[in-house]
């Protein structure tokens, strides 16, 4: 009925499952332009030419970034909707309609996480709790995968996955490990990064979008979400430890390669000296700017470019700034968000008639496909929700946030941060695969106990 009295319903909802196709596609995509690149060499090399690059594979490489996934589709849908509305209908939903604000936080979030200052101070915080296990990469794995997550309910779940997923790189994934272990490892940071940011109301987007409306706090959360997150954590990371105990007794004999940092200024020299406390203090006091203005971005926005002249002003202490990943994931988000706000159609409707437990399935399902906050975002529209009916949605929203990269806002950041562990791709259904048991852990913790 809804699409019969506005059919770009349908049309928007067509375009966004295209593009969610074309994310489970990416992969090969890939694989293709890698061989469509040996071809072109093969011929060049017949024909006495030298290398270069093949147009039809630079093509098909830019359609197997993942990252661009959701903004080239938004293009389509921009496309469609001037062609159904106008141009000037299409321009004020994507200039006036969507907030983008959750796209740039990630942004700025993530580059001032990913500063040597910030990596070293956690990794200098982490190391004294693996210190307690030999810091063996089993100790490190442990460390990072259970008190790394629960930080994300104070500095924010996309800082908390982007610390998360370098140190993982630098202490886990440089030893390369199996790929059931490598998907695994993905699987359980994502899940548990989901759930983990719910020791609190203002740190998690699912959480966020449902505080205020329904007036949730601190104590309410740890109540009913807090202890059963640390439970849920702890039981998924030991289980999967125990899984693969034997391949990390192997992996204790290997050395991690060792990073080579890039100075911030080329004029700083090779060398970058060790960075004095108060360098760290001024990093910790931008990132908690960014994440007490989390709301406001020309606040935190602004920051990050004073920020941005602090490193240049401190360069002998700081490593490149890497600006291409986060731009990337906030291109993204973007894209998600584009298309996301235009699904409330048919979403909204069927979280309204369901009942407790079938709402916390359908949340979890629907959060596969579709970011969680936006999901618990629709369950505020809907009227006379009850109590127990708004602890389903949510919880389903959290449990089900790590079985794709669309499924929560810092998914995108982990994978382009650990992607070249995995070929430069990392398949859906692998991320499915290695998420599945978090998850049914998490659903039995939150629904049973």
């Amino acid at each position: 009925m809804r699409v019969q009295i506005e059919p770009f319903n349908a049309i928007a909802t067509g375009v966004f499952v295209l593009a969610i196709l074309h994310t489970f596609a990416a992969a090969r995509f890939a694989r293709l332009a890698h061989q469509v690149q040996h071809r072109h060499d093969d011929k060049a090399q017949a024909h006495g030419r030298p290398a270069s690059p093949s147009l039809g594979a630079e093509a098909l490489h830019f359609l197997g970034e993942v990252e661009v996934v959701f903004g080239l589709w938004a293009v389509v849908l921009l496309a469609a909707t001037t062609a159904y509305a106008g141009w000037d209908a299409a321009r004020h939903y994507v200039s006036d309609t969507v907030n983008y604000t959750e796209p740039m936080f990630v942004v700025v979030v993530m580059a001032l996480a990913s500063t040597r200052p910030v990596i070293g101070f956690a990794e200098s915080a982490l190391r004294r709790v693996a210190a307690v296990g030999g810091a063996t990469p089993a100790a490190w794995w442990m460390s990072i995968l259970t008190i790394g997550p629960l930080l994300g309910s104070f500095i924010t779940e996309p800082a908390a996955m982007t610390i998360c997923a370098l140190l993982l790189a630098r202490q886990f994934f440089d030893l390369h490990p199996s790929t059931p272990l490598k998907y695994a490892t993905l699987g359980v940071l994502f899940v548990n990064v989901s759930i983990g940011g719910t020791l609190t109301q203002f740190a998690a987007p699912p959480v966020l979008m449902v505080a205020r409306p329904w007036g949730w706090d601190i104590p309410f959360m740890l109540a009913n979400f807090g202890w059963r997150s640390v439970t849920a954590i702890a039981v998924s990371t030991a289980l999967y430890f125990v899984v693969f105990r034997k391949e990390f007794r192997g992996l204790a004999a290997r050395s991690p390669v060792p990073d080579v940092e890039q100075p911030d200024d080329e004029s700083a020299g090779a060398a970058l000296l060790p960075v004095p406390p108060w360098v760290v203090a001024v990093h910790v006091a931008f990132m908690a700017w960014t994440v007490f203005n989390a709301h406001a971005p020309a606040l935190f926005v602004g920051g990050f470019l004073f920020f941005l002249g602090f490193a240049r002003a401190t360069a002998p202490y700081q490593s490149r700034i890497e600006l291409k990943t986060p731009l990337l994931v906030g291109f993204f988000l973007a894209g998600l968000v584009i298309h996301g706000g235009l699904q409330g159609w048919w979403i909204a409707p069927l979280l309204s008639r369901l009942p407790e437990t079938p709402l916390f399935l359908g949340a979890t399902a629907l959060t596969a496909f579709n970011d969680n906050a936006l999901i618990t975002y629709l369950a505020t529209l809907v009227p006379n929700l009850g109590e127990e009916l708004k602890l389903a949605v949510v919880q389903g929203a959290m449990v089900g946030g790590g079985l794709t990269v669309i499924a929560n806002a810092p998914n995108p950041a982990g994978q382009a941060l650990l992607g070249r562990f995995f070929g430069g791709t990392i398949t859906p259904i692998g991320l499915m695969a290695g998420a599945l048991l978090p998850t049914v852990i998490a659903a039995m913790v939150f629904r049973l106990l």
